[in-house]
């Protein structure tokens, strides 16, 4: 196995971080292998926020659901979706004057614009999280930066084609760090040959084994089995409801409207 496939496997998220800080050396090395990620067309739809600012920090580890860590990690990078760079290039080069010349509707970013931002803003973010594991700093995505959009928007001075879609915590590994990489399910449920495969009841059951064997008695969401309380704590819970809620509105702004 060669250093990038074991870098590959070995890398866990890391939520404890050594009292160490991450050198701007470092950090430019970070940002310029997020920003060597593919990207379509080359457009590179996204920006990059770097939070270094502890009360900023102290923020988001209570609007991303109450998450001590964050607060913790030296440095956050926020990944946003944004098409808003290239919705005002479009305006100033006159496109939309060219639109009416040329019998063609001129449209504000659509739903596609945002899934097409999200894109490359996820990969430009596990690129980072990769040069960033070459160089000794962990990191832990953080999701919840998609709730609370409003607060979110105006915490961030975003505009209105701009969505944050994932951050980054990053810090250096604690000396007393032994944490190993969580076991994956089984490449047969996940790889399929040439067409999408619809799992058996058996195949289900045999994917999520592991799960299906933790304990649960006595769990506090009354719930029979794993899958129960999985769904109680995580999908059903009011931090994905608020997701959910959140996404909504962003799709009423990216709607393709005529401009």
């Amino acid at each position: 196995m060669n250093e990038t496939l074991k870098l590959l496997d070995d890398r866990t998220s890391l939520r404890k971080y050594a009292d160490k800080s991450i050198s701007n050396e470092d950090l430019q090395c970070i940002l310029n292998g997020a920003m060597r990620a593919p990207t379509a067309g080359n457009m590179m739809p996204y920006s990059i926020i770097v939070v270094r600012d502890q009360q900023k920090k102290d923020i988001l580890s209570k609007s991303c659901d109450n998450q001590p860590f964050i607060a913790k990690a030296p440095i956050s990078l926020i990944f946003i979706a944004d098409y808003q760079k290239w919705f005002e290039y479009y305006k100033i080069n006159g496109v939309k004057e060219y639109c009416d010349k040329n019998n063609l509707e001129f449209l504000a970013p659509t739903e596609a614009s945002l899934f097409l931002s999200i894109e490359d803003a996820l990969i430009a973010a596990q690129n980072a999280v990769i040069a960033a594991e070459s160089l000794g700093i962990g990191s832990c995505y953080i999701g919840d930066i998609m709730e609370k959009y409003e607060f979110h928007k105006d915490l961030l001075k975003l505009p209105e084609f701009a969505f944050p879609i994932a951050m980054l915590c990053l810090g250096h590994y604690p000396e007393d760090y032994n944490l190993k990489p969580r076991e994956r399910f089984a490449q047969e449920y996940i790889i399929f040959d040439e067409e999408y495969k619809m799992l058996s009841t058996e195949e289900i059951q045999d994917m999520y084994k592991t799960l299906n064997e933790r304990p649960i008695a006595g769990n506090k969401y009354n719930a029979e089995n794993y899958a129960q309380m999985h769904y109680a704590f995580k999908t059903g819970a009011d931090f994905s409801l608020e997701m959910t809620r959140s996404i909504k509105e962003v799709l009423k702004v990216w709607n393709g409207k005529k401009v």
